[in-house]
């Protein structure tokens, strides 16, 4: 059987050589406006070795300015990961409940908060209510509105993972659970959403990328992450282009850590549910 896609026909020669020459120049445009960056950037002195020089020789940069920037991000990180699969599973679970107004609602809030930017929910949390509020010491109000934030955005779109990948599965299995006398929640609880939490496993890791990046959000609230102690580090050192793009060197290698942890559990659960 011929794998040609149906979505659209294979590219003749002509069509490859225009892709080609399409190719080169925006190659070209790519290098020419990463030159012309370059060539501000040195202008103004930013890349010079001695904007460098601190990152290597003093100590204090990083036990003062990166590593608790990673810190900060790492602890709204943390738990808005956790409150975030909490919020996902008992809503994704909503969603699937045969209780009409239970599923409405759970549906509701779900598509609400996954239409809403997180930063508009991270000003809202924080100036609407956690810095007027003594809910929480003013000290840690910025991170409780980031947290809020990024719990109620990632949370629902778990939810509608839970969703989708219970959904995702065949209907034999629900089937086979309410004939042996199963009850629909009890079918859920046992048999279809520990399947779909292992189908989207990898989708799940996947989702920790976006928590990380999203926490640098909190910049915007004066919430001391690595992005905010980014800004401290290049105004003591005159060399903000440099931290910044430190901070920026940083976030990727975590995310690409990530993203290559989502990949190795991809392949793994495809090795299992091959052997099987």
């Amino acid at each position: 059987m011929s794998t040609q896609t149906v979505l659209f026909d294979a590219p003749g020669p002509k069509a490859r050589v225009r892709h080609r020459i399409l190719t080169v120049i925006g190659a070209l445009i790519a290098i020419a406006i990463a030159y012309f960056v370059y060539l501000k950037f040195d202008e103004a002195g930013q890349l010079k070795a001695s904007m460098w020089e601190p990152f290597v020789i003093d100590p204090e940069v990083w036990t003062s300015y990166l590593i608790p920037g990673l810190k900060g991000t790492f602890t709204a990180a943390g738990i808005s990961i956790v409150l975030a699969v909490i919020f996902g599973l008992l809503f994704g679970m909503g969603r699937l409940s045969p209780i009409g107004p239970v599923r409405w609602f759970c549906s509701v809030i779900v598509e609400f908060f996954r239409a809403v930017p997180v930063l508009l929910m991270m000003v809202f949390a924080y100036f609407g209510y956690f810095a007027t509020s003594d809910l929480v010491p003013n000290v840690h109000a910025p991170l409780a509105a980031v947290v809020t934030a990024l719990t109620l955005y990632n949370g629902a779109v778990i939810a509608e993972l839970v969703r989708s990948g219970v959904h995702g599965l065949p209907k034999g299995q629900a089937e086979a659970g309410l004939a042996v006398g199963l009850t629909p929640g009890q079918v859920l609880r046992s048999i279809e959403l520990p399947q779909a939490l292992t189908a989207m496993l990898p989708a799940l890791v996947g989702q920790l990328v976006v928590v990380l990046k999203d926490s640098a959000l909190g910049y915007g609230i004066t919430y001391l992450e690595l992005l905010t102690w980014s800004k401290t580090l290049g105004s003591a050192y005159a060399n903000t282009v440099p931290a910044y793009i430190v901070a920026g060197i940083l976030f990727i290698i975590i995310n690409y850590s990530l993203t290559k942890l989502a990949v190795y559990l991809e392949g793994r659960l495809k090795k299992r549910r091959a052997r099987s």
